[in-house]
């Protein structure tokens, strides 16, 4: 698989020939028009989609309802539908020009949205749900699929600052819901709850519906009080025989952008750093234009009462930082089988994703940017023979980036499956009862390798290795029983009751050793001689939890006018406290059309609602309730024979909490549902408040006093996991799409959301004797900052505060002259989670041509810049760092004061990007085995509007100086490892054929 990078720049040059020859062997039709009327008011219908049967080419109407639209030999019928209107077929023959009557349909109204366990008409949702088909995504090299969801749903912001092709998106669904348990939604693919993402290729997907307020996600409990996203994929069709065969393929270019201005090597010698002789551009060295391809094919097909669809998926994504990679396929199996007339229905979902990656030392990024410019590569000394040839310094944090990224490796082999089997029986026309079995197993085995000659960690250890295993499987059963009847004139009455089992298996392994003779990797282990000592490590850990739940609910929909949903699910978790494995959710919302009741004029929909409900949260580990134990100090029991006796003594990790209970969230939504000119303009508007309570927490408590969770025990570990404190959030959310309108003649689809959010503030933040007025976190790090948290949470505050000085201005001899140096004379200085955020995407279409593009951003929110807070003063003749170059760089006086967190150093975070952009053309063909063909090119990050100086003013919602645990506590600060930003330029096609 790794050769096909090799192939790439012949892929896309033999890719793009192909295009374009295909495109020239099609003939130009002839051009039919026509006007489409509503067939009762016998008004124009705006907006109307007019489409060539079994193709993507089309057009849609204008403000007068007329229509123009290219026809070629062989197109048979046009297909015509509107919202709220009877779809019809025409057959197009030798007319020219077309006169169409729309029925108005009540039924195409009842649109089925996935709810969680089953569907429901979109008219009598009364919750907060937003829903996204496939002809709404986002289009680009996305290889994360929720990227496709990016700057389409209000509430929903989707961040991945920077371009690591390894790094996943951080989600955010109203904000912040959890600092100790999850923070981002709910998962749930094909009916699996808690799918990995990575389990599904972005190609396979049919829509998004994604449950935003707590009402609609408490029919999942305790997993779902992030909100829920819930991914449908596509299904085969019960033709008879293969019925198409889709390949989309595309190749990508990406380019570094966004290089953060530093010193010359000029400028740097002149302010005093010693010259080295050579003229290195540090962070070309590191990276590339790298070039990448995607293959995706899929088969669709079926025979008599079968359908299925199989479809394998393959990317190779090269990052722009050198030596960083993700090879990924995916391939999925969907079968469904209908029996007895249709009443017994069984779905079979197969899929399998395998995953290499590989990534580098993150700091090479930061070295690359600062490192001395006059410093070479290499150098031809004895010294320099001991690190590889590499020239390097023993000076304080002064690394070879070159050297990092090629005596340092880290990857990780990552395989899942996923397996769902669901049978469906209709006991009779109302009554129908369901059962699902499900399995996800992942498998990730990572190593990590440093050289002999690596002068970060190998070369004091003489070279260092080491892997680690780990496995998590989730076995998921359910069952339910479905209810729906008109239980009175114009009642129409639906009840679901069910009831679920979860099981989850997690345990891993790790390795870590030193002292190799030879460079030999990580898979030979057994080859370093320090099994125990710096840098080593040998553990194991298992765990295994169980949820069982019971659920019901019920809906009410009188005469398509007045709507009631309620729902309830009592929860039993394993991992909790004795005392408190059982949890209760429930949640009710209600909703009218008022259209059904008053002339409302120009709206053809306008449905207020409200709802309310409750959610739990499950703990990050099912151990937290109890005293966790580790590996503790290394004993010789026999000082005579210290090797063949040293035993490895227990340590305790956390102390037990046995009333440790379910962190509960409570909101309430008011929304209202719109449509205007017959559903030329529909959209929500949603304002929230949230509570969430009995915040998971790890605090830390004193050794040796009593164990107030645990009355008769002590505490004999550092932390312990308790429920601690509240917080209270809320928010605004609009959405508004104008389902197609003329611009001349050029068709338009724009789509307009933004969310505006109440700051979050703790309640309170404490518990018994443990209060906790306030908690500071964010270490800028070193050198001199290590001791001073610049982001403080306090109780009845705004979480995200920075506190820190004012920068006054400087002294004649360079120092800082700030506002204060004691943390009592601090001042709030700005705060790091956005405002608000917004999308706005737009369609064009031209006859067979179309555009689209999406410019998304957010406001309100500050960064701290650590690049300049570290670097942008710094002293050229310490031989080590550059200095970075911005407007408040300062050139008379230099200064002389260490590296201080001040409001300097704070930059807006505002922004508006052009996320995407992609122009198509749908290929007409007269072929009589080629159905469609599309052919398209584009951009992502093509431009940032933006005051922000740093690496990318993407909203960071946690702090990522430890990877492995982000701290959602520590928002807005861009650390100095931040990967570069890259610009991807895709060119690509799509053909089906028949």
């Amino acid at each position: 698989m790794r050769n096909y990078l090799q192939q790439v720049k012949t892929y896309v040059l033999v890719a793009s020939l192909m295009m374009f020859s295909i495109a020239a062997a099609f003939a130009q039709g002839r051009e039919v028009t026509g006007t489409i009327l509503d067939a009762t008011l016998k008004d124009p219908l705006p907006g109307v989609t007019v489409l060539i049967k079994g193709t993507t080419r089309g057009t849609t109407t204008d403000l007068d309802g007329n229509f123009r639209l290219t026809v070629q030999p062989g197109d048979q019928v046009l297909v015509v539908s509107f919202v709220g209107f009877t779809a019809q077929e025409i057959t197009i023959g030798n007319q020219s020009t077309f006169n169409i009557e729309l029925e108005e349909d009540i039924q195409s109204l009842r649109e089925a949205i996935v709810i969680g366990y089953g569907t429901q008409d979109k008219k009598e949702i009364t919750s907060a749900v937003a829903s996204v088909s496939s002809e709404q995504f986002n289009r680009g090299n996305f290889p994360n699929p929720t990227q496709l969801l990016q700057g389409k749903v209000a509430g929903l912001n989707v961040s991945r600052p920077g371009g690591n092709p390894n790094a996943q998106p951080e989600l955010r669904l109203r904000g912040i819901s959890s600092f100790g348990a999850a923070q981002s939604p709910l998962i749930v693919l094909d009916g699996v709850i808690g799918a990995s993402i990575d389990a599904v290729d972005p190609n396979d997907i049919e829509s998004f519906d994604v449950l935003k307020d707590a009402s609609a996600a408490a029919i999942y409990g305790t997993r779902g009080a992030a909100g829920v996203i819930l991914i449908t994929t596509k299904k085969g069709t019960s033709k008879k025989g293969i019925s198409s065969v889709t390949i989309n393929t595309f190749g990508s270019a990406e380019q570094p952008t966004n290089f953060i201005p530093v010193l010359s090597p000029e400028q740097f010698v002149e302010r005093g750093g010693v010259d080295f002789g050579s003229r290195t551009d540090w962070r070309r060295e590191v990276t590339q234009t790298a070039l990448n391809g995607t293959v995706n094919a899929s088969v669709t097909g079926g025979f008599e009462n079968t359908s299925f669809l199989a479809s394998v998926n393959y990317r190779n994504n090269d990052g722009i930082v050198k030596g960083t990679n993700r090879e990924q396929l995916n391939t999925r199996f969907n079968l469904n089988h209908g029996a007895l007339n249709n009443r017994l229905r069984m779905n079979l979902n197969l899929s399998y994703t395998n995953i290499d990656e590989t990534n580098v030392n993150g700091e090479a990024v930061r070295y690359a940017t600062i490192y001395n410019p006059t410093a070479p590569i290499f150098e031809d000394t004895e010294a320099a023979q001991r690190f590889g040839g590499y020239f390097q310094r023993q000076l304080f944090d002064f690394y070879n980036p070159v050297a990092l990224i090629n005596q340092q490796r880290f990857t990780n082999e990552i395989a899942a499956t996923i397996y769902s089997y669901r049978v469906e029986f209709d006991i009779t026309d109302n009554l129908t009862v369901a059962s699902q079995f499900s399995q996800d197993r992942f498998t990730r085995l990572g190593s990590n390798f440093w050289s002999r000659q690596d002068f970060d960690v190998g070369f004091g250890r003489f070279g260092q290795a080491g892997q680690n295993m780990e496995t998590r499987t989730q076995s998921i059963w359910n069952g339910t029983i479905r209810y729906q009847n008109e239980i009175a004139d114009n009642l129409d009455f639906t009840f679901l009751l069910g009831g679920e089992t979860q099981t989850f298996y997690e345990r891993s392994n790790n390795m870590e050793v030193a002292r190799f003779l030879f460079d030999v990797g990580p898979n030979n282990l057994g080859a370093g001689g320090l099994r125990f000592g710096p840098g080593t490590a040998l553990s194991s850990f298992a765990e295994r939890s169980v949820l069982n739940s019971l659920f019901a609910r019920t809906s009410f929909n009188y005469n398509n006018t007045y709507f009631l949903n309620a729902s309830v699910r009592a929860e039993t978790y394993s991992g909790f406290g004795r005392d408190n494995q059982t949890g209760i959710f429930p949640a009710v919302s209600l909703g009218a059309d008022f259209t059904q009741i008053f002339d409302m004029g120009i709206f053809n929909q306008f449905k207020p609602r409200a709802s309310f409900g409750v959610v739990g949260q499950l703990p990050p580990s099912a151990t937290l309730a109890l005293g966790v134990f580790g590996n503790g100090n290394r004993i010789p029991l026999n000082p005579d024979q210290p090797i063949n006796s040293v035993f490895v003594g227990p340590r305790q990790l956390s102390n037990p909490n046995p009333q440790l209970r379910w962190e509960t969230t409570r909101e309430f939504t008011i929304g209202l549902d719109y449509g205007i000119m017959n559903g030329k303009i529909t959209g929500q508007i949603d304002y929230y408040k949230r509570t969430i309570s009995d915040l998971l927490f790890n605090v830390e408590v004193p050794v040796g006093a009593p164990n107030e969770f645990a009355p008769g025990n002590f505490y004999t570990a550092s932390n312990i996991w308790a429920n601690i404190g509240e917080l209270n959030s809320g928010g605004f959310e609009f959405l508004a799409q104008l389902n197609g309108t003329k611009l001349g003649v050029v068709d338009w689809i724009p789509s307009l959301n933004f969310t505006i959010y109440e700051r979050a503030r703790f309640g309170n933040i404490g518990v018994g004797s443990i209060q906790l007025p306030e908690i500071r976190q964010g270490i800028p790090g070193s050198p001199g900052q290590n001791n001073n948290p610049i982001v403080w949470n306090r109780e009845g505050e705004r979480i995200g505060d920075f506190w820190g000085p004012r920068m006054l201005g400087l002294t004649d001899a360079g120092e800082y002259i700030l506002s204060g140096e004691n943390p009592e004379e601090f001042e709030r200085l700005g705060n790091g989670l956005p405002i608000g955020d917004f999308g706005f995407s737009n369609t064009f279409i031209y006859k067979n041509w179309d555009l689209n593009f999406l410019l998304r951003g957010s406001w309100g929110h500050q960064i701290y810049n650590s690049f300049r807070g570290f670097y942008e003063n710094a002293d050229g003749a310490s031989l080590t760092w550059n200095s970075v170059l911005t407007r408040n760089t300062p050139t008379n006086p230099l200064v002389t004061s260490t590296p201080t967190f001040s409001d300097l150093y704070l930059e807006p975070g505002d922004f508006m990007r052009l996320d995407n952009l992609q122009i198509g053309y749908n290929v007409p063909s007269t072929s009589a085995f080629i159905n469609n063909l599309r052919l398209y090119a584009g951009v992502q990050n093509l431009f940032t509007i933006t005051q922000f100086s740093g690496v990318d003013p993407e909203v960071r919602w946690t702090d990522t100086e430890d990877v492995f645990n982000p701290n959602p506590l520590a928002p807005g600060i861009e650390r100095r490892n931040t990967y570069f930003l890259p610009r991807i330029w895709t060119a690509g096609l799509t053909i089906t054929f028949k």
